[in-house]
């Protein structure tokens, strides 16, 4: 490849960057205002309650920061807020007295499924364009660049 072509390659890229971070923030945006109108909530709040809805048995305080890739102090508010709105609870950890179990109420597993169908039809709304052989195309060549540098 010749140095016109690869500086024309890393400009395309770039482009592709700069394109997939605006679209990014758009569809994020658009959720966000959706599940603040319908439900009062932010997507912090829903990304914790789909974290512990996966893990039924509830996870400790530092589990859910590692799978959120957020701080101890930013899950802490979160949780708090959840628990005063009666969708999570805290339990002791029986071999550890300084860690907390979170785990969904009834009423958050309840209320999460509504908002978890409702987050699934916005995001194909908003991606409705993509026929299901180009989604499956795209979300493979993204993995594929996230996987690069972990050997999966």
């Amino acid at each position: 490849m010749s140095e016109a072509e690869a500086g024309g390659a890393r400009k395309e890229r770039l482009r592709l960057w700069l394109c997939l971070l605006r679209t990014t923030r758009f569809v994020e945006n658009a959720l966000r205002e959706e599940m603040r109108l319908a439900y009062g909530h932010t997507l912090p709040r829903f990304d914790v309650l789909a974290s512990l809805d996966r893990c039924q048995e509830g996870l400790q305080m530092s589990e859910l920061s590692q799978q959120l890739m957020v701080s101890n102090g930013n899950v802490t508010g979160i949780v708090e807020r959840l628990v005063q709105d009666g969708l999570v609870e805290r339990a002791a950890v029986a071999h550890d007295k300084r860690a907390t179990l979170v785990r969904l109420t009834a009423v958050g597993r309840q209320e999460f499924a509504e908002m978890a169908a409702a987050h699934e039809g916005w995001v194909d709304g908003l991606l409705a364009s993509l026929t299901p052989e180009d989604a499956a195309l795209v979300s493979g060549r993204l993995n594929e660049i996230r996987n690069q540098g972990d050997g999966s």
